[in-house]
C-alpha cells in the first residue's frame, strides 16, 4: 500500500514540471514534485539560464568594445572570467530559489529522489511508494553524442561548456543549431579561438535560409572559423587536449563541445512496467498530453515537438487542466516561437519560405532590413532582417523570421498576430512607435502586402 497519496505527482522540476505543479495547486489539487537533482531541472541549473547569463556578459563586452561608435571612449576592458562564472551561479541561485519559494507558497511538497512508475499506477521513490491520482512525467532530456565519440573528459556537452571554470584558449563546437551557435558566439567574444562545425550545408539548418546566411556572416565577423558540410572524424581525446580530423586538416583544441541534440530522459522511469508506449524514442501522447496509461501524462522533451522550455511549460498546464476535467486544446507546435541568443539574435516561428512552397502555398514574402527604419540606424544595427512568409489568397501569416538585435523579443509580435488570426495585411496597418526596431516588423508586413514605404 502507498505510504502517502496525492492528487497530482509531477516527476521533474524543470520549466515543464514546476509550472505543471503550480497550476495543479492552483486548481486545488494536493500536489507533490519528485526531483532527483536540483529544483529547476536542467534548464535553470545547467542549460538555458546559465547560457543566457554568460551570453549577457559577452553581449555587454561587445557593446563596450563598440562604444567608440557612439562617442564613448573606453580605454580598456578586461574579461574577468571567474567573475562571469560567479554571476552565472548567482543568477541560477536566484531563479531556483524563486521556484522553491513558489512551491512553498502554493503548498507543493518536494520529494527528493529517483522516481519510477509502478505497475499499479503509483510512484516509487526509493523504497517509498506514493499514491497518485494523476502523474505528469517531466524529466526532460539528456545529451546525444555523435557516432564513435563518447562524452567525457575533454569531450563535453553544452551543460559542461557553460560551467567551464577557465576560459579555454581554443574550443571546437560540433553542431551549429541553436545551442552550438550560442556557445560559439559567446566564447569567441569572450576571447576563445572557436571552430564551429556543422555536417549539414548551412548553420542553423532548421531556420530560414536567409536567416542562416546572415548568422554565418555575423559569426565569421566575430573571428569564428565556420565549417559547413564537413563532419568531424577520428576524434582523439588526451588529458589536456582533443584532436580531430576536419576534412583534409587536423585540429587540436582544449575542449570539443558536442551539440548534437538531445534524447528523452526515460531511463529508470518504469515505462515498460507501467505499460507506457514509446514512439521513435519519445513517449506517445495525444493532444491533451495523455499517455497510453490512463492518468499518466508526459510533457516537454519526453514528447514530440520542439525541445523548448516554454513549450514544456504550456504542455504542463494542458496536462494538469485535462486531469482536473477542464477543457483543453492541443498545441499548434509550428507556431511556437523559437529563440537563439547568439549574436546576431534569431527569433522565428512557423514555416520557412522553402517549407511554405513545399506545402503548396502561393507564397508571398516581405523582407525588410533593420537599416530601412530609423531605429536600426539610431540603435546601431542596420544589418538585421525581418522576413514575413505568407500566402497571397487570404493574406495568411505562415511564418516570421528575424535576425538582429532584439530578434528574440520582436518575434513575439508576429506570433501574437498569428494566434489572434490576423494576417500580414493587418500587421501592415498596425501603428508602431517611432523610432523603434519594431517598425521593421510593420514594414515587412507592408512589403508582403505590396506597399513597402521605407525600402
Amino acid at each position: 500500500m502507498p505510504e502517502s497519496s496525492y492528487d497530482t505527482i509531477v516527476i521533474g522540476s524543470g520549466p515543464g514540471g514546476y509550472v505543471a505543479a503550480i497550476r495543479a495547486a492552483q486548481l486545488g489539487r494536493k500536489t507533490a514534485v519528485v526531483e532527483r537533482d536540483k529544483v529547476g531541472g536542467r534548464c535553470l541549473n545547467y542549460a538555458c539560464i546559465p547560457a543566457k547569463a554568460v551570453l549577457r556578459s559577452a553581449d555587454l563586452l561587445t557593446e563596450i568594445r563598440e562604444s567608440g561608435d557612439y562617442g564613448l571612449n573606453v580605454s580598456s576592458v578586461e574579461v574577468d572570467y571567474a567573475a562571469i562564472q560567479a554571476r552565472r551561479e548567482k543568477v541560477v541561485h536566484t531563479l531556483t530559489s524563486g521556484v522553491s519559494g513558489l512551491f512553498k507558497k502554493n503548498g507543493i511538497d518536494l520529494i527528493e529522489g529517483d522516481a519510477a512508475l509502478t505497475a499499479e499506477g503509483d510512484v516509487r521513490v526509493g523504497e517509498q511508494s506514493v499514491g497518485a491520482g494523476s502523474v505528469i512525467l517531466a524529466t526532460g532530456s539528456v545529451p546525444r553524442a555523435i557516432p564513435g565519440v563518447q562524452l567525457g573528459g575533454r569531450i563535453i556537452g553544452t551543460e559542461e561548456a557553460w560551467a567551464l571554470q577557465e576560459l579555454p584558449a581554443r574550443l571546437a563546437v560540433v553542431g551549429a543549431g541553436a545551442s552550438g551557435a550560442e556557445i560559439a558566439s559567446g566564447f569567441a567574444r569572450l576571447g576563445s579561438e572557436v571552430i564551429l562545425v556543422e555536417a549539414l550545408d548551412r548553420l542553423l539548418p532548421s531556420e530560414d535560409a536567409d536567416i542562416s546566411r546572415l548568422v554565418e556572416r555575423g559569426l565569421k565577423r566575430q573571428g569564428i572559423a565556420v565549417h559547413t558540410g564537413t563532419p568531424v572524424a577520428d576524434v582523439q581525446a588526451g588529458e589536456r587536449t582533443v584532436s580531430f580530423a576536419l576534412g583534409e586538416q587536423r585540429e587540436e583544441v582544449d575542449y570539443l563541445v558536442i551539440c548534437a541534440g538531445r534524447a528523452a530522459d526515460v531511463e529508470g522511469l518504469g515505462l515498460t512496467e507501467a505499460a507506457i508506449e514509446l514512439e521513435r524514442g519519445l513517449v506517445r501522447v495525444d493532444g491533451a498530453m495523455r499517455t497510453s496509461r490512463p492518468g499518466v501524462y508526459a510533457i516537454g522533451d519526453l514528447v514530440h515537438g520542439p525541445a523548448l522550455a516554454h513549450k514544456a511549460s504550456d504542455e504542463g498546464i494542458i496536462a494538469v487542466e485535462d486531469s482536473a476535467g477542464l477543457q483543453t486544446h492541443p498545441i499548434a507546435y509550428i507556431d511556437i516561437p523559437r529563440a537563439t541568443f547568439c549574436t546576431p539574435n534569431v527569433g522565428s516561428f512557423g514555416l520557412t519560405e522553402a517549407q511554405a512552397a513545399e506545402q503548396g502555398y502561393d507564397v508571398v514574402v516581405g523582407k525588410v532590413p533593420y537599416g530601412a527604419v530609423g531605429g536600426g540606424t539610431v540603435y546601431g544595427d542596420r544589418t538585421g532582417l525581418v522576413k514575413v512568409v505568407g500566402e497571397s489568397k487570404y493574406g495568411e501569416l505562415l511564418g516570421g523570421h528575424i535576425v538582429g538585435a532584439r530578434a528574440t523579443e520582436l518575434i513575439q509580435e508576429l506570433v501574437n498576430i498569428r494566434a489572434l488570426e490576423g494576417g500580414f495585411p493587418d500587421l501592415a496597418r498596425i501603428i508602431h512607435g517611432h523610432p523603434t526596431l519594431s517598425e521593421a516588423v510593420m514594414e515587412a508586413g507592408r512589403a508582403a502586402d505590396g506597399w513597402l514605404i521605407h525600402g
